[in-house]
């Protein structure tokens, strides 16, 4: 990895008095952030090139009104690249669409740079930026999420330069992708919802860097396991026509090179390739030179992984496919805020952090919500092994966006796939969510599939909710069910994902961003509850939806966020809420089970059956109804002829499901088990859709027996407590969910009636 130059440039004036702003909350790592050169790690790890210079620090800054031109003096400094509102810029106030931000530094350039030309780079700066270097203007940038960059050689003077850069940020007041900000008080405060504090201006690293006059400016790389090679488009500036060598090697031993046109596909071959998957995210090494005929004029570094994704059917059911390979993918919602850098981590180890938190509580995936980080965090993500669902970020909610806005989102979004299309974890881009500022979903999603062929595409995740409409199209359909995990069926064409569910809500005294303010979809009054709830949920998709056909889960969410109080981990990152070693063999549990799944549960249809508890010390007792409502008795060869028909059932197929069951009384032909305010009892069928559902129970494995599943509240379970049945769940805070001998409880074993 290339290392920064350092002392190129001149500190402003007053940068030493600068001090950040207290944050609301501190991080581990809010006080290890240096007041000069924060986030010094090369930004861009997939294109990588030794001399470099890094102009993250503290920058002269000053607001004016939108229409301003440059003002006369920066009377304030800013720790670059954290936004104006974070307490780490050393600013820390609202931006509204009525401002702009203004930015100065001055740099001198290495003298060992001479003969190449300068670049100026930004990783990402939101949203509206134009950059000016010794007065003149050298390029301006409309998008938050994507990186640029302008050739400034001809405006440097030899010694002491100057570059200013303004930025104008309306956020959901304009038209372009914002995501979760609002413009809000920076400061805590109640309220906000799902919607967080706005990120101005520059978030990611600025930097300089030498270049050739012809040189690459990207490598697009896309293994291909059918044939074992390594198929890589060389893009360069000025190198029309040039050759392009790639090698690929591991350890410093090449495994395979070719040479091609620059702009064109190079077949690079990988023999015997060691694949890459989130157990093994093995990454090879990747240069790729520019040659005028036989002499290197450039060159650049990167890595690769080798892996394929796609959808194929396994055993029936349409499924994503790692390698070739079905492997369920169980994974957080990520949306990357950070008390005290808002859009930016502190450092490098912590953005680090979160994707290590994945790993550390078993999850395999993480899909990064309606934001786009910078390349060191998809490295890591590469590095660690976590497969990636991207989201574009959206536009404002409850608008239908002008033709500009359309125009300006798909270009952007253009550009985000072509900066982080190599990255190997990076599996599936999501086009939309929920319907926020929805449009041309399937046009979109079949463009996007054009594009990047490689990857998998949502068109909406979400299509069940809050008035989103489904293009049909894509590799996915995505539901979102709160707190789920709920029933999402795989089609003909497309698998069946659940893009959102869970949001389990535990505030930590001490830990919380407003105290008294944060909410969650379902609080749990302690620690305890709320282990046993997630880790109910994900046995609740192993058991239930996995077989029925889901294979992915998303988890809402990896840490809190502002007043959303539903994360594994707090905020401030300074608490893991839920045991981590349960959370983690509860995930392991699911991903094997999708690697060797378990022969599907079948009952025998249109015959009578007894259902015996297996709960150790109460083996005689069987499954019956009395005065209508579900019991469980001890019934005996001498127990009389109405309690031994109480206790038949004839197993029928779902009233409400076809691949379910129903359980009619023996005694009682036309009535059904079925379960009402959690009770359980026997009612006659009302023909309704609600009481077919309520009456249908699925059925899976369970030792010793078998487990009967609600067919619209999937996780929940038939279940007996002090003699009474009920619907239980794992986790739930009723007295009949209560944890003790609960599989025990919710497991039958399938007998010969009493009443045959």
């Amino acid at each position: 990895m290339a290392t920064a130059l350092v002392g190129i440039g001149t500190a402003p004036a007053g940068a030493a008095s600068w001090t950040p702003k207290p944050a609301p909350m501190t991080t581990p790592w809010t006080n290890q952030v240096p007041v000069d050169k924060p986030l010094p790690e090369y930004p861009r790890p997939q294109l990588t090139r030794p001399d470099w210079a890094n102009l993250n620090g503290i920058w002269d800054f000053a607001v004016t009104g939108r229409d301003a031109g440059q003002p006369a003096s920066f009377t304030d400094q800013i720790r670059v690249p954290f936004v104006a509102e974070s307490a780490l810029s050393g600013i820390q106030r609202k931006i509204t669409e009525n401002d702009k931000l203004w930015y100065k530094r001055t740099f001198t350039v290495p003298s060992d740079w001479n003969g190449r030309r300068v670049e100026l780079n930004f990783g990402a700066s939101d949203w509206q930026t134009t950059v000016w270097v010794n007065g003149t203007q050298v390029g301006a940038h409309k998008g938050g999420y994507d990186s640029f960059g302008y050739d400034i050689t001809p405006q440097l003077n030899g010694g002491t330069n100057a570059v200013v850069v303004s930025v104008y940020d309306p956020t959901q007041t304009g038209g372009q992708a914002v995501g979760k900000q609002r413009i809000n008080d920076v400061r805590p405060h109640d309220g906000g919802g799902i919607f967080y504090t706005a990120a101005s201006g520059i978030w990611q690293t600025v930097w300089l860097e030498p270049v050739a006059a012809a040189h690459i400016t990207r490598l697009d790389m896309t293994p291909n396991l059918g044939d074992s090679t390594l198929r890589v488009k060389v893009q360069g500036a000025s190198a029309s026509g040039r050759s392009a060598r790639v090698t690929v090697s591991s350890g410093g031993t090449v495994v395979g090179t070719a040479t091609g046109t620059v702009g064109s596909e190079i077949s690079v071959p990988v023999p015997n390739a060691r694949l890459w998957t989130p157990e093994d995210p093995f990454l090879y090494d990747v240069k790729a030179e520019l040659l005028d005929g036989s002499a290197v004029t450039d060159s650049a570094g990167g890595y690769t992984g080798m892996r394929s994704i796609a959808v194929a059917k396994v055993d029936g059911v349409l499924r994503p496919v790692l390698n070739g390979k079905f492997v369920f993918q169980t994974g957080t919602l990520d949306q990357g805020y950070w008390p005290d850098g808002i859009y930016t981590a502190p450092t490098d180890a912590a953005l680090r952090s979160d994707l290590q938190a994945h790993k550390d509580l078993g999850f395999n995936m993480v899909r990064k919500h309606i934001k786009v980080e910078p390349q060191r965090w998809f490295y890591w993500a590469d590095k660690l092994g976590l497969l990636v669902w991207q989201d574009m970020p959206a536009m404002d909610t409850g608008k239908s966006p002008d033709s500009a806005a359309r125009t300006q989102w798909e270009s952007e979004f253009h550009a985000i796939i072509d900066q982080h299309r190599s990255s190997p974890s990076l599996v599936m881009w999501v086009d939309q969510n929920e319907g926020w500022g929805q449009y041309d979903q399937a046009r979109i999603a079949n463009e996007v599939k054009t594009y990047d062929p490689s990857r998998l595409v949502n068109n909406m995740s979400g299509v069940n909710c809050c008035g989103s409409v489904d293009g049909g199209n894509g590799d996915v359909v995505d539901n979102h069910i709160y707190v789920g995990p709920g029933n999402t069926a795989p089609t003909a064409t497309r698998a069946a994902v659940l893009g959102e569910f869970g949001g389990l809500g535990y505030k930590v005294p001490g830990h919380e961003w407003f105290p008294g303010g944060g909410f969650s979809y379902e609080d749990q009054p302690s620690v305890s509850a709320l282990n046993n709830r997630f880790t109910g949920l994900l046995d609740s998709i192993r058991v239930g939806q996995l077989p029925a056909g889901l294979s992915a889960s998303v988890y809402t969410e990896i840490t809190d966020v502002e007043n959303e109080a539903n994360g594994l981990l707090t905020y401030d990152r300074q608490v893991v809420k839920v045991d981590t070693a349960r959370v983690k063999a509860a995930n392991q549990a699911l991903i094997d089970a999708s690697r060797n799944p378990a022969p599907p549960v079948t009952l025998p249809t249109g015959q009578y059956k007894s259902l015996r508890v297996t709960t150790p010390g109460y083996t005689d007792k069987y499954l019956r109804h009395q005065d209508a409502l579900a019991f469980t008795a001890v019934v005996g060869a001498g127990s009389d002829a109405v309690l031994r028909s109480d206790a038949t059932w004839k197993i029928v197929t779902g009233l409400g499901n076809s691949n379910c069951y129903s359980l009619e009384s023996r005694n009682y032909p036309g009535e059904y088990l079925r379960h009402q305010n959690f009770r359980v009892r026997r009612d006659a069928d009302d023909g309704s859709a609600l009481f077919k559902a309520d009456a249908t129970w699925c059925a899976v494995a369970g030792s010793g027996g078998v487990r009967l599943s609600s067919a619209n509240l999937p996780g929940s379970f038939l279940r007996h407590i002090d003699s009474e049945v009920w619907l239980a769940t794992p986790g739930g805070t009723h007295a009949w969910d209560n944890p003790a001998t609960f599989t025990e409880d919710t497991t039958w074993a399938v007998e010969a009636p009493w009443a045959p």
